[in-house]
């Protein structure tokens, strides 16, 4: 008898430790970190689909906020956690250009993460204030062809989506305007509804109210398409103002060493939850559209993506502050 409880006793410990490793325990929280503060996208995307995640793995989902450094403090946590199926990472691609702008980093954030699924895909749209008088991004690009310099645009800060995207636009359509980096959206835009400030790129959720108020200009998306929000808005590349797809992805990736068995699965169930109508109307009333990939076709897009701001960041001799 003592026997048999004693094989019992350790079928039951090592199942438990095969349910752990696979991450499946339903008494231990998924953590998915966010590398930006609360009310952000990205917090938006892990706060809609944690709970949806967490019903289909039946165990907790927690959503913890790790912001700082451009995002580098949170991704440095999830790289260092270890590989039991705990701890994802829900990021955007400022993630790639944080490779390329801190050479100095202790970790790779391209290859030391894996890449689970892309999550959605957001816009940024090229705008003005009235008072500029600008009513076409060519509007723009010639007042800054002839005063060179003189044009002003402001972003959140140094690396972010906004300043490298207009650094993108400056290269393409061969024109300069002075950077004017700020600490975080709200007084940049301030500013920029202040007429202190020329141009700026916003995410498009951010600048429909504005849009709509009259109280800014929309020049031009920087997409390869039209966007639904805003169908009468050319592209940049409509507009003859520079070749400029500057669409923004956003995805989770999990800790170095993850077993493949897990990033499968966790991608099949995201890929469920993402095709949800409610989810769909959730992302879209951020203006953001849901949209998922195999970890394979999502870890080329992250690579490819990371050469191109790399290549940027190199050309313009930008450099982290």
């Amino acid at each position: 008898m003592k026997f048999l409880l004693r094989v019992a006793l350790a079928a039951l410990a090592f199942l438990a430790l095969q349910v752990a490793a696979q991450g499946l325990s339903t008494g231990i929280p998924l953590k998915l970190v966010v590398p930006f503060t609360p009310g952000t996208g990205i917090d938006m995307i892990a706060r809609t689909v944690g709970p949806r995640l967490g019903q289909r793995l039946n165990r907790p989902v927690v959503v913890e906020n790790k912001a700082g450094a451009s995002g580098n403090i949170g991704t440095e946590f999830v790289v260092h956690s270890p590989a039991d199926g705990n701890t994802l990472l829900v990021s955007v691609n400022t993630l790639v250009m944080n490779r390329g702008l801190y050479p100095q980093l202790p970790f790779d954030p391209v290859k030391d993460l894996v890449p689970v699924s892309l999550t959605s895909w957001g816009q940024l749209i090229l705008v003005t204030p009235p008072s500029t008088g600008f009513k076409t991004a060519q509007d723009l690009v010639a007042a800054a062809r002839a005063r060179p310099g003189k044009l002003n645009y402001a972003s959140p800060g140094i690396g972010t989506p906004h300043h490298m995207s207009m650094e993108l636009f400056k290269q393409t359509a061969g024109v300069y305007l002075t950077h004017i980096p700020y600490r975080g959206t709200a007084q940049a835009l301030t500013d920029l509804l202040g007429g202190q400030v020329d141009a700026m790129f916003l995410p498009i959720h951010v600048a429909l109210p504005q849009i709509k108020a009259g109280r800014l200009v929309a020049l031009a998306i920087g997409s390869n398409k039209r966007h639904p929000l805003l169908p009468d808005l050319p592209t940049l590349k409509e507009a003859n103002a520079g070749d400029v797809n500057v669409d923004m992805w956003y995805g989770i990736f999990a800790p170095p060493g993850t077993p493949p068995d897990q990033v499968v699965k966790l991608n099949r169930e995201l890929k469920d939850i993402l095709a949800a109508p409610e989810v769909r109307t959730a992302f879209e009333s951020q203006g953001m559209d849901p949209a998922s990939s195999s970890p394979d076709e999502f870890r080329r897009l992250v690579t490819r993506d990371a050469d191109r701001w790399a290549a940027l960041i190199r050309a313009a001799h930008i450099k982290a502050e």
